[in-house]
This record gives C-alpha cells, sequence and structure tokens, in this order.
C-alpha cells in the first residue's frame, strides 16, 4: 500500500513540475509576443491558457484523491497541501501571461519605446529565473533555496520602478507613444505580480520541505529595504550611477 501510495505521490510532483514549465514558456512567449508585435503568437498564448487550467484542475483531483483513499500520514498530508495551494499560484501565473498577451492584441501598430522594450525583457528574465529556481528548489525540497527567492523578487521590484520612470520620461518626451506606455505600465505590473506569486511558491515550498511557515514577503519581512526600495531615490541614484563597463 505504502509503494503505491508512494508512487502516486511521485506522479504529483511530476505534474506540479511539468505545469510550472509550462507556465514558464507561456510567460516567455507571451512576452516575446508583445515585444515582437506578434499578433499571431499572443492568440497562442492566449487559447492555450485553458490547457493549463485544465492542468490545475487534474492535479487538484489528484491530490485530493490521495487524501481520500490513501490516508497520509502527516508529513505527506502537508507536502499534498502544499502542492494544492502552490499549484494554485501557478494557475493565476498563467492568467497573467495570458493578460500580457491581450495587451500585445491591443497595442499592435501603436508607435512604441524600444529602450522600454529591452528593459521589459530584462525584468521577464529576472522573472522566469525566479520561477524555475523555484521550481528546482520544489524539486530538491530545498527550503534554503526557497527562502533566496526573496531577493530576487526585491530585484524584481526593482527593475519595474526603474521602467516605470523610463516609460513616464519618454511619454514626456513624446506624447504619440502615451497609448503604447499604457500597456507598458500593465505588462510591468503583472510581471511584478507574477514576482509575488512566486514568493507565494517559495513560501509553500519551505512549509512542504522543512514543515515550517514563513512570511517571505519582503514588504512584510523585511518592511525598511522595500521602503527605501519604494522610495523616488534609488530611481534616481540609478540614474546616476556611472556605467561599470565603460569605466573599465
Amino acid at each position: 500500500m505504502r509503494e503505491l501510495f508512494d508512487d502516486e505521490l511521485k506522479k504529483l510532483h511530476g505534474r506540479f513540475v511539468e505545469m510550472g514549465l509550462n507556465i514558464s514558456e507561456q510567460i516567455y512567449s507571451s512576452t516575446k509576443a508583445f515585444m515582437e508585435h506578434d499578433k499571431k503568437l499572443a492568440q497562442e498564448v492566449i487559447d492555450a491558457d485553458n490547457e493549463t487550467n485544465g492542468e490545475e484542475m487534474r492535479l487538484e483531483k489528484q491530490a485530493l484523491s490521495l487524501i481520500a483513499l490513501q490516508q497520509p500520514v502527516a508529513t505527506d498530508f502537508r507536502v499534498i497541501i502544499s502542492i494544492l495551494k502552490a499549484s494554485s499560484d501557478l494557475e493565476r501565473i498563467g492568467d497573467h501571461a495570458v493578460s500580457i498577451a491581450r495587451e500585445t492584441i491591443r497595442v499592435k501598430g501603436n508607435p512604441r519605446i524600444p529602450k522600454v522594450e529591452k528593459e521589459i525583457a530584462k525584468m521577464t528574465d529576472q522573472v522566469r529565473d525566479m520561477l524555475e529556481k523555484a521550481l528546482d528548489a520544489y524539486s530538491k525540497s530545498d527550503a534554503d533555496a526557497a527562502k533566496t527567492l526573496t531577493n530576487k523578487d526585491v530585484a524584481v521590484d526593482e527593475q519595474y520602478l526603474l521602467i516605470r520612470d523610463a516609460i513616464t520620461k519618454a511619454v514626456e518626451e513624446n506624447t504619440e507613444t502615451a497609448l503604447a506606455s499604457s500597456s507598458y505600465f500593465m505588462v510591468i505590473r503583472l510581471l511584478e505580480r507574477i514576482g509575488d506569486h512566486i514568493v507565494n511558491l517559495a513560501e509553500w515550498i519551505v512549509y512542504s520541505a522543512a514543515g515550517q511557515i514563513v512570511e517571505l514577503n519582503p514588504g512584510k519581512a523585511n518592511p525598511e529595504l522595500v521602503n527605501k526600495l519604494y522610495s523616488e531615490e534609488i530611481v534616481k541614484e540609478k540614474d546616476k550611477a556611472p556605467n561599470k563597463k565603460g569605466n573599465q
């Protein structure tokens, strides 16, 4: 009986990781579509959302079946509950990727700001790196690695603020970019929210691996740091910082 349970739990783990990897691809595809003004790719991301929702439902059904039929011990129960909770955050990340794809369709054909799009691409890479590290920490049951994602989320928030400042300056210089800029604001806000959901994932990974209920949200875990981050001074300091490559 125990061997059967372990086998089913292993399948559940595999399904969760597969769902996470698929959603990472959604983030990549939706932002790629946005940067390249690719309406066709954006529609593919939107159309694929039903499959993501289906993945979550199948995972949830499998998890609940394990609880109901196999009567897991406390440690196993904790792991299953963590997967259920974390899969909900993955599904929300997928929803945000779809929203980015919808912005691609809405903004197509309007004047763009290449400098801002380059920074959005960087922010996308940061978010995908966060998600991949979260999935790796999950696969290894590495609570310590999960906890380090707080610092990466701060970096994502910092990038969000810098892009926001760049968008504002660009609109002041050329009002024709105003419509595209509204989409830029939406996209970076969605990417920032994705980072928040990944932090939620990290909290469930810690709970699953170590049985600890932790608060990893930077705003709650270290409010002083985040208050500094969200002050206008950090944006000014970044603008004044010398280019290290240029000074070498």
